[in-house]
Formats: C-alpha cells, sequence, structure tokens
C-alpha cells in the first residue's frame, strides 16, 4: 500500500494528538542547518533529514508552523510539495520502496513564532535578548521541520549560527565553533536517539560555566548578574547527579548543561542532555532546589526513557516527582514517607476524577498526575521493600535506554521483580479515580 492510498499518512495514531506526527516513515537523523538574526528575529534554516519508509511511499508529510518552505529534494531530486497549516505535504519524483533509506532536504525561513495551543505557546520564543526553545509538547515545528511525536526519535547535528556576543547552547555536546567576522557558528552533535520535542537551542549572553565534580560532564549558561546566586542554589548538583545515579542507574548521556535565561519562566524546562530554568528561580538560597532535582531526573525519565505515546505522561512527571522526594530525604529535607502523607492529605482534600495512567488530553499535565504518580511509586516501595523496588527502578532504565516505555510495560516489570501480581496496587493507584488510603 503506498501513502496515498493511507489515510493515516499525515497524522501520528497518538490517541491524544493524532495530528501531530505522520505515518509511513521512522526517522533516523536530523541535521539542521541555523541561520538566526537576534535584531530581526529571522530564521534560515536548512534541514536534511534521514528516514526510513514503512512502506511504498509515494508521498509523505513533516511538520512545520509558522515558516515558509522554499524547496524539497528527496534524495537529492526536486519534489513537488505544499504546505497548509503545520502539515508539509511532499510527493518525491519516484516512490520510496518499503524498507528504503531516504534522505529530505528542507530550506525554510521566517520569522519564528511558538506553536499556540491548549498549553499557551509553545516552542521557539523571542526573549527580551535572545531565544529561548520550550517544546513539550509540540512545540518543535516552530523551527525545524519533524515528525513531531514522542515515539519518533533520532540523532541530530544542530548548527546554529549568531551574532558573536550571543552564547548558543543546543542539545548535545559541542564539537565544534566557528567565529566569522560577526557572527559564530556553534555545531553540537546528539548521538542518542532523541524525540522532537527534546531537542532545544537557547541563545543569549551568557557566561559558560562549568560544574564538572568527577562525574558526568556539567555546565552551565548564566548570565552574568545571576552567577554568583546560581553557584549557591546550584552548588549541590553534583551530588545530586551522585545520588540519582545510585537510585536509577548511570547518567544516560555523555554530558548535562544548565542555561538560566535573564527572563523569568512559569516553569523549569527539560530537553535532551539539558535543563533550561529562569532568573526567577535562582534567588541565592536554594528555594527551587527541588526543581533542580526533578529537571535532573528527566534525563532519565522522560528523555532516555521516552513515552510512546501522551498516554503514559505519569512515566514521566511521576517519577521525576518521586526524585525530588528521595533528593530531599537523603540532603537533609524532610523524608520520603513525610512528603508522602503531606501530598496524600493534599490530593485528598482535591477532586478524585484522574485515572493518572490515562490522563485525557487536557489533564496531562496536572499536578494532581505529578504527585499521584510519586505516591504510586512510593506505595510500591513499600510493597517490595527497598532492595527490590530499586532494583526495579535501575532494571527499567537499563532495560529501555534511548528507548520508549508504557504503563504496561512498567507494570509487567514491576510484577516480575515482585514475583507476584500486583494488579490490585495498580488498579487502586494507576487505572481507578477515587484516591486510595496510604498504607502505614
Amino acid at each position: 500500500m503506498t501513502a496515498a492510498a493511507s489515510p493515516g499518512a499525515e497524522r501520528s495514531g497518538d490517541p491524544y494528538l493524532p495530528e501531530h506526527g505522520n505515518g509511513g516513515y521512522r526517522t533516523r537523523h536530523y541535521d539542521l542547518e541555523l541561520d538566526y538574526r537576534i535584531a530581526t528575529n529571522r530564521l534560515t534554516g536548512r534541514a536534511t533529514i534521514t528516514a526510513v519508509a514503512a512502506h511504498g511511499l509515494s508521498r509523505f508529510s513533516l511538520d512545520l508552523a509558522g515558516l515558509r518552505v522554499s524547496l524539497v529534494l528527496v534524495d537529492g531530486a526536486p519534489a513537488r510539495f505544499s504546505h497548509v497549516g503545520h502539515k508539509v505535504r511532499v510527493r518525491p519524483a519516484r516512490p520510496l520502496p518499503a524498507g528504503a533509506e531516504f534522505r529530505v532536504e528542507v530550506r525554510y525561513g521566517g520569522r519564528p513564532r511558538p506553536v499556540t495551543g491548549r498549553w499557551g505557546d509553545i516552542g521557539w520564543d523571542e526573549l527580551a535578548d535572545g531565544v529561548l526553545v520550550a517544546s513539550q509538547p509540540v512545540g518543535a515545528p516552530s523551527w525545524f521541520p519533524c515528525n513531531d511525536h514522542p515515539a519518533d526519535k533520532a540523532s541530530y547535528r544542530i548548527t546554529v549560527t549568531a551574532a558573536t556576543p550571543y552564547t548558543v547552547v543546543a542539545t548535545g555536546t559541542l564539537v565544534e565553533r566557528r567565529r566569522s567576522a560577526s557572527t559564530t557558528a556553534w555545531v553540537y552533535h546528539l548521538p542518542e536517539p532523541t524525540a522532537p520535542y527534546l531537542v532545544s537551542v537557547q541563545i543569549g549572553r551568557y557566561e559558560r560555566v562549568d560544574l564538572n565534580s568527577g562525574g558526568p560532564a556539567q555546565r552551565a549558561a548564566v548570565p552574568a548578574r545571576l552567577r554568583r546566586r546560581f553557584a549557591h542554589d546550584f552548588g549541590r548538583q553534583g551530588e545530586m547527579m551522585e545520588a540519582l545515579q545510585r537510585f536509577f542507574g548511570p547518567y544516560p548521556f555523555g554530558e548535562y548543561a544548565v542555561v538560566v535565561t535573564d527572563d523569568d519562566l512559569d516553569d523549569p524546562i527539560e530537553a535532551q542532555s539539558m535543563s533550561v530554568f529562569g532568573a526567577n528561580h535562582v534567588d541565592g538560597r536554594r528555594t527551587h532546589e527541588r526543581l533542580v532535582a526533578h529537571e535532573l531526573a528527566h534525563q532519565w525519565f522522560g528523555n532516555s526513557l521516552t513515552v510512546a505515546d501522551w498516554r503514559h505522561i505519569w512515566l514521566n512527571e511521576g517519577f521525576a516527582t518521586y526524585a525530588e522526594w528521595l533528593w530531599s530525604g537523603v540532603s537533609g529535607g524532610p523524608s520520603v514517607e513525610a512528603l508522602a502523607r503531606m501530598w496524600h492529605a493534599r490530593l485528598a482534600a482535591r477532586p478524585a476524577d484522574l485515572r493518572i495512567a490515562d490522563p485525557g488530553v487536557a489533564r496531562m499535565f496536572d499536578e494532581r498526575l505529578y504527585k499521584r504518580g510519586a505516591l504510586t511509586l512510593h506505595v510500591l516501595r513499600r510493597e517490595l521493600g527497598d532492595e527490590r523496588f530499586f532494583r526495579l527502578l535501575r532494571s527499567w532504565v537499563a532495560e529501555h535506554r534511548n528507548g520508549t516505555v508504557t504503563t504496561p510495560a512498567f507494570t509487567a516489570l514491576a510484577e516480575r521483580h515482585a514475583g507476584r501480581s500486583l494488579s490490585d496496587l495498580f488498579d487502586a493507584w494507576l487505572y481507578s479515580a477515587p484516591l486510595p488510603s496510604l498504607p502505614r
């Protein structure tokens, strides 16, 4: 069957966001070459995408929003295309056979802006003096053509050219920096399979800070005015990295970058091998240290282990929230047990109408999902005991490294580690709306 005969070619099949992502192929690699003019908010891009046809393709589509496409090549030959809304529909000169690897080059440009939707403005966002990219869950098409679905993970090479006074931080490892008379090209390589929403670029007048502490390479980009406060607020990140590796296994990427924007942000943002915080998260008093732990934990849960579709988002947020509690317990804050009881009491006072294993698209980022997800893990820990529980978490991370995950896969692995059925526990905590009692 060709994609021309398949009505699903322009839909991912995601039960929550089917219009984002595309059928008919799997992406292997993106090579993004971007030239960005900060003063005028002008982006010129060339994306070269390597993909494999899942079946015979006479046409296929990509996601790109708000930017104008000028040329599409498929395996070096000009291809017919149309661009309506956020879909670029491509007809290659020759049909692509099933299993064929092919390369798509898209040249495009314009004034990038966020994608507007039920979660506000998401994606490429022009700051007062720079750029912030925050793409979860559907903002990636605001700056590059992609197959915008979390399960379609690929490697990346990202080259961004910007005015020399600015620092560019992108997901991955900086492998080259080329300076000309007035601009600098920054080249990053991201070899691990990565979902489009987890790819990011940050541009600002930053100072680069080396945070190495004997473990994975840890770096930061921080406005000069915040550097002293940052040194205090993130001073325990090295210890935090060591603690989370004891709980979850080795850090999954080559390095970890932290960016602090010169603007305030409502919430920090995770990207692959990167977390982004607002100036308001750095106050010199470690007020927001739990968020430092939360975002770091996403490198395991959400980034290395990425949800197969958005129904399973508790596997990101519940685990990252439990990591906050674990860090609190080992760093002199309230114990995990105390935090679990506090949040159980708070949830008990709120409506019990959320099934966290399938919350619905409108409640993907409901705070109750975060906290009840963490409570589910705590109850599971009480059921298994510490030794088996943490062995389960390390096994979960190792078996699905750089892959995609689902709730049934996690519950099945938990039952293997328990050596018995845990259906009553999971039915009550994941699949039912009423809040169960917390075991004593």
